[in-house]
C-alpha cells in the first residue's frame, strides 16, 4: 500500500527524491541540532563553570572571613589570660623575693603594722576556731585553727608566712586596677601552714563556715583542691614533669564560694629557697562573665555565635541563643566542695552533630546539619585552639587547650554565592531561549532550501532507476541519455558500458559454469585423499607413542621390588605431561647395594621418552657390571648418553642425581633438584646438587665436574626426591607451587608411612594446580628409613 505526499510516492519511501529529502534534510537537521545541542551545552557549561568558579571564590572567602574571625576573637580570649598571667606572675615574683630574702620581712612587717595596724592584728573566733584580721584593712587574712597554739595565737612559723605576705597589700590592690579586671588577688600559704590573705577584704573565714562545714577540720589544699598540691611538689622535684612548661596552673570554671559567681582561678606556685619544696601559691580569679562577654559579642552574619570550650567538651562561654540552637543542657554543681563545677557539656547536647563534633580539627571547616522545629538545618563550624595550659580540675595537673569556636548557617555566610548563582542561572536561561529561536528560524529555511533543489539534483537519477529497472525484466538492449557532466553523468556512461558487460556474460555465462564445476569436483577429490592421509599418519603416530609408552612405563621399578628392600620403605610416582614423558627415575638393587636414580630430560615428548630410558638402561648396565664409584659411574655413563645423543642428533640433556646406599653410608651424586631431608621431630633439610655435577649429555667428559656428598640417614628419616614439574607447577593465577611449600607439605605430613607422605604431597599439588593444565612430567620419590 503506497500513498502520495506531494509529488511523491512513499511505498515504504521507494522515491530516491524523497530519500534524498529525507537524507540531505536529515542531515542537515543534525548538524543543526549537534551544533545547536553543542551551542547549549557550552552554554550551559560556561553557566556551570561561572557558577562553580563564583561559588569557589565566595565559599574560599566567606570561609577565610570566619576563620579569621575565629582566629581574632581566640587571639582576643588568649590576650585576657595572657595578661591575668601576667598579673598573677607579678605578684609571684614579689612573693619569692620575700620568701628568698626574708630579712626584709620584719621591715615590711613593721612599716604596714605603723600605718594600717587591722592589716597585721588578728582576732580569734571561739565559734568558727579561726583567727581573723578586723575589717578595714587592705587584705583579709585568715589563719585556720589548726594553725593556733593555745593562747590562739599564729604558731611561730605561721606568723613569719603572715609577715612575707604582708607584700600582698602593697602591690595586689594596683594589679587588681590594671589590665583585665580581676575579681581578687591573693596569697595561700604552703600545705602545712595553709594561711589564706585576699585582697580586696571580705568575710572569708565566715563564708567558709556557713558553705563549708567541718572545712577547719581539713587540710586546706585537700578540702578545696585535691592533688593540685602534690602535682606542684613533683614538678619541684622533676621540672621537666610540667604538663605545660609553665607555673600558671588555672582551673576549670567553677562556683565562688565567697561571691558565688562562676570563676576561673590562676594559681602561680611559690617555691622554698632551695627551689625543693613548694611555698605557697600566689592566685587571682577572674569571673567568667569577662570570657564570656567576649565569646558572647561574636556575631557572624545574622545569627552566626561563638563558644568556649574545654578540651573535654564543656562550654565555658557561649551566648543564650547559641545555647539553644545547639542544644546544651546547663546545670551547676552545688555540692560540699569549694570549687563547684559547671557542667554544659557537648556530650549531653540534644543536638547530635554537636556531640560528636571533634574539637581538635584546628581551623577546618566542618560542615554539620542541626535540627530546628523538625527541620535539618546546615550550617558551617571552625573551631581554633588557645595556647595550651596546666589545668586542675580534680586530680593532679594536666595540660588543656580551649578551643574557641564560630558556628554560623550556611544559608547566612553563603547569600551572596546563592544570589551570584541565582542571577547566573537567569542569564543562561535567556540564552538558551534565544539559541532555540536561532536554530527553529534555520532548520525553516534549509527545509525550504532542500525542497526547492531536490527535484534538479535526482532527474539523473530518476533516469538510472528506469533503465535498472528494464534490466532487471532481462532488457539488456536499454541505454541511457544523461546529458550532465556531473557525477551522474558519468553513473549513466557506467552503467551503458555495464549493460553492455552484463549482455556479453549472459550470452557466456553456462560455458563458465561448466567449467567452474569441474574445477571444484577435482579439488574435492584431491581433499579426500589427503584427508584418508592424514587419518592413516594419525593411527601410526598415535600406536607409536603408545608403545613407547608402554615401554617406558614397563621399565619402572615394580612394587614387588620396593617391598623387598629391607631398611628402606619407597614410594614412587611419575606422570608424563603428554603420552610419554621424559622424567627418569630407578631404584636398583645388587645385594646390599642400593642405588636410586632421578633426572629430568630437557622438554618432554617421545624424543625425551627415548633419551630417559637410554639412561635406565645404561645405569642398569654399570649397576650389573658391579661398578661401586659413584663418581666413574655418573662419568661412564654420561659418555655413553653423550656419543648416543651426537648419533641420533638430538638436543637433548638431562639433570641426574644418584643416591647410593649400602645399608649404612647414603651417598649423593650427580646434579639435580634439592634434596630434601626430613629429620626426627619435622626439621626440614635442604641439600642443594648445583656443584656436585653437570648435565648429562653436554659435554663427553664431565668427569672434573662430579662430586660426591655423604648424607645422614638415621631411623625415622624421610628423604624426598622430585623433578622440576613438581615445584614449577602453576595454579590458576599463574603462581608456582614452589620449593618451599613442597618442603612444608613434607613437613606436615612427617610421621606417615612413605607411601601415605607421597599421596599427601601430590593432593596437596593437585588442589594447588586446580584445573589449570599441567605443563612439565610430575615425578616424585620419598623414602622412609624404617
Amino acid at each position: 500500500m503506497s500513498r502520495k505526499i506531494g509529488r511523491f510516492f512513499i511505498p515504504g519511501i521507494r522515491s530516491f527524491r524523497a530519500k534524498f529529502v529525507l537524507v540531505v534534510g536529515g542531515a542537515v537537521l543534525f548538524d543543526l541540532l549537534v551544533s545547536g545541542g553543542l551551542a547549549l551545552w557550552n552554554v550551559q557549561r560556561l553557566s556551570r563553570d561561572a557558577t562553580s568558579e563564583v561559588g569557589q571564590g565566595l565559599e574560599r572567602a566567606s570561609q577565610d572571613y570566619i576563620r579569621s574571625y575565629a582566629d581574632s576573637t581566640a587571639a582576643r580570649v588568649g590576650l585576657l589570660l595572657n595578661q591575668v598571667h601576667s598579673d598573677v606572675k607579678t605578684l609571684a615574683g614579689v612573693l619569692q623575693s620575700q620568701i628568698d630574702h626574708p630579712n626584709r620581712n620584719n621591715a615590711v612587717a613593721e612599716a604596714l603594722a605603723q600605718s594600717e595596724p587591722s592589716a597585721i592584728k588578728l582576732t580569734y573566733d571561739p565559734k568558727g576556731r579561726w583567727a581573723q584580721n578586723l575589717p578595714g584593712a587592705t587584705s583579709v587574712i585568715s589563719v585556720w585553727g589548726y594553725l593556733l597554739d593555745q593562747n590562739h595565737q599564729p604558731l611561730p612559723e605561721v606568723q613569719k608566712d603572715i609577715e612575707t605576705s604582708t607584700v600582698v597589700d602593697l602591690v595586689a590592690p594596683n594589679l587588681l586596677k590594671s589590665g583585665y579586671p580581676k575579681l581578687q588577688m591573693y596569697y595561700i600559704g604552703p600545705k602545712a601552714r595553709p594561711i589564706f590573705r585576699t585582697v580586696p577584704y571580705t568575710d572569708q573565714a565566715q563564708t567558709f563556715d556557713r558553705l563549708y562545714p567541718g572545712h577547719n577540720d581539713a587540710n586546706f589544699w585537700d578540702f578545696f583542691f585535691p592533688g593540685v598540691y602534690e602535682s606542684w611538689q613533683q614538678w619541684a622535684r622533676e621540672p621537666g614533669s610540667r604538663p605545660v612548661a609553665d607555673d600558671i596552673t588555672q582551673t576549670a570554671p567553677y562556683t565562688d564560694a565567697i561571691t558565688g559567681k562562676l570563676i576561673v582561678s590562676f594559681f602561680n606556685p611559690l617555691w622554698s629557697p632551695d627551689r625543693k619544696d613548694v611555698a605557697g601559691i600566689a592566685g587571682a580569679d577572674i569571673t567568667l562573665d569577662q570570657l564570656a562577654g567576649i565569646v558572647e559579642s561574636v556575631k557572624v552574619a545574622d545569627t552566626g555565635f561563638g563558644f568556649l570550650t574545654m578540651s573535654n567538651g564543656n562550654v565555658v562561654a557561649i551566648n543564650h541563643a547559641g545555647e539553644k540552637i545547639i542544644g546544651l543542657r546547663s546545670s551547676s554543681d552545688t555540692g560540699d566542695k569549694g570549687v563547684t563545677g559547671l557542667d554544659r557539656s557537648f556530650h549531653n547536647s540534644t543536638q547530635k552533630a554537636m556531640a560528636t563534633l571533634p574539637l581538635d580539627r584546628d581551623g577546618a571547616i566542618q560542615h554539620i546539619m542541626l535540627d530546628e522545629q523538625g527541620e535539618k538545618i546546615p550550617y558551617l563550624v571552625v573551631v581554633k585552639q588557645i595556647a595550651p595550659t596546666n589545668l586542675w580540675v580534680s586530680g593532679p595537673v594536666q595540660k588543656e587547650a580551649m578551643s574557641l569556636g564560630i558556628v554560623v548557617p550556611e544559608r547566612e555566610i553563603y547569600a551572596s554565592l546563592f544570589a551570584a548563582q541565582e542571577e547566573i542561572s537567569r542569564a543562561t536561561n535567556r540564552i538558551l531561549i534565544y539559541q532555540i529561536l536561532a536554530i527553529s528560524i534555520s532548520l525553516m529555511i534549509v527545509t525550504a532550501a532542500v525542497f526547492a533543489v531536490s527535484k534538479r539534483i535526482t532527474s539523473g537519477i530518476s533516469a538510472l532507476a528506469g533503465a535498472a529497472g528494464r534490466i532487471q525484466a532481462k532488457d539488456y538492449s536499454v541505454r541511457v541519455d544523461i546529458p550532465s557532466r556531473d557525477e551522474v553523468g558519468q553513473a549513466g556512461i557506467a552503467f551503458n558500458r555495464m549493460a553492455e558487460e552484463i549482455s556479453f556474460h549472459t550470452e557466456n555465462l553456462e560455458l563458465l559454469v561448466e567449467e567452474r564445476t569441474k574445477e571444484i569436483e577435482e579439488a574435492k577429490e584431491e581433499i579426500s585423499a589427503l584427508n584418508t592421509q592424514l587419518k592413516s599418519e594419525n593411527v601410526r603416530l598415535g600406536a607409536e607413542l603408545a608403545v613407547a609408552q608402554r615401554i617406558q612405563l614397563m621399565v619402572l621399578p615394580r612394587q614387588n621390588e620396593l617391598a623387598a628392600i629391607e631398611q628402606l620403605e619407597i614410594a614412587a610416582f611419575m606422570r608424563p605431561a603428554d603420552e610419554v614423558g621424559g622424567d627418569y627415575y630407578d631404584i636398583l638393587q645388587d645385594g646390599k647395594r642400593l642405588k636410586i636414580g632421578i633426572g629430568d630430560v630437557t622438554g618432554h615428548g617421545l624424543e625425551s621418552g627415548v633419551l630417559m630410558l637410554m639412561v635406565q638402561s645404561v645405569a642398569r648396565a654399570l649397576q650389573e657390571a658391579g661398578e661401586t664409584d659413584p663418581t666413574k659411574f655418573l662419568t661412564d655413563l654420561n659418555r655413553t648418553i653423550y656419543k648416543n645423543i651426537e648419533r641420533t642428533k638430538t638436543d637433548k640433556h638431562l639433570t641426574l642425581a644418584f643416591l647410593d646406599y649400602d645399608g649404612e653410608r647414603l651417598t649423593l651424586s650427580g646434579q639435580h633438584e634439592d634434596l630434601i631431608v626430613v629429620r626426627e621431630g619435622g626439621e626440614v633439610e635442604r641439600i642443594e646438587t648445583a656443584d656436585l655435577g653437570l648435565p648429562v649429555g653436554l659435554d663427553s667428559d664431565i668427569s672434573e665436574f662430579v662430586d660426591t656428598r655423604d648424607v645422614a640417614f638415621s631411623s625415622g628419616d624421610i628423604i624426598v626426591l622430585h623433578t622440576d614439574g613438581v615445584t614449577e607447577a602453576e595454579n590458576r593465577n599463574g603462581e608456582l607451587y614452589g620449593i618451599e611449600r613442597l618442603c612444608e607439605s613434607v613437613r606436615h605430613l612427617y610421621g606417615g608411612s612413605a607411601q601415605d607422605i607421597m599421596n599427601g604431597i601430590l593432593e596437596n599439588l593437585m588442589t594447588y594446580i586446580g584445573s589449570q593444565k599441567i605443563h612439565d612430567d610430575i615425578t616424585l620419590v620419598v623414602m622412609r628409613h624404617r
